[in-house]
């Protein structure tokens, strides 16, 4: 066996040994993506008008069918790549990159994410509220003033000025009117 023939025959082992993990990832990826739909439809409560279940069955659809359009991608360069084309590593990122992208918005879409949405947001907001409700009986028990107690000096500010200029204003108008008398 001459020197020339190893390097091919290392690049042939290796090439194929790279092929079947690449096939084998390319399958873990496609079970993956089965599972996220499966789990995604398990997490998502069943919805009683047809018209959103319709809206909501079609949009994982796209985004189900926007990652196997991105697979296919993914093999068609792969395939460029062992016949020789020069492909860059950043193409295949961006693919990915990509159809995550159109994925999720396929998915956000839908009436279930954004009524999932919306109550995640009820629920932070109700958080939020109870943190804020808490945080102020603290302070109030520390004998420290609270954001209440500022908002109702800050309250009692304005009147006293509304008070103090009506005042003013009567003032000015006895005052010229002694003037005038003089």
């Amino acid at each position: 066996m001459s020197d020339s023939q190893y390097p091919e025959q290392d690049w042939s082992a290796f090439a194929e040994q790279w092929n079947e993990q690449f096939l084998e990832e390319f399958e873990n990826n496609m079970e993956a993506q089965a599972q996220f739909v499966e789990s995604w439809c398990d997490a998502v409560d069943t919805v009683s008008d047809d018209n959103e279940i319709s809206d909501d069955i079609e949009g994982y659809a796209r985004a189900y069918e926007t990652w196997m359009s991105a697979s296919k991608q993914m093999v068609d360069r792969m395939n460029d790549t062992f016949e020789g084309e020069d492909v860059e590593f950043e193409e295949f990122r961006d693919i990915w990159l990509n159809t995550a992208n159109e994925a999720f918005k396929d998915v956000m879409s839908t009436t279930e994410f954004a009524k999932m949405t919306g109550e995640a947001v009820g629920d932070v907001l109700e958080l939020q509220q109870q943190a804020d409700e808490a945080s102020q009986e603290t302070l109030r028990m520390l004998g420290f003033a609270t954001e209440d107690d500022i908002a109702e000096v800050g309250d009692r500010l304005v009147e006293l000025e509304r008070r103090q200029h009506a005042v003013e204003t009567k003032l000015d108008r006895v005052l010229e009117h002694v003037e005038d008398e003089q």
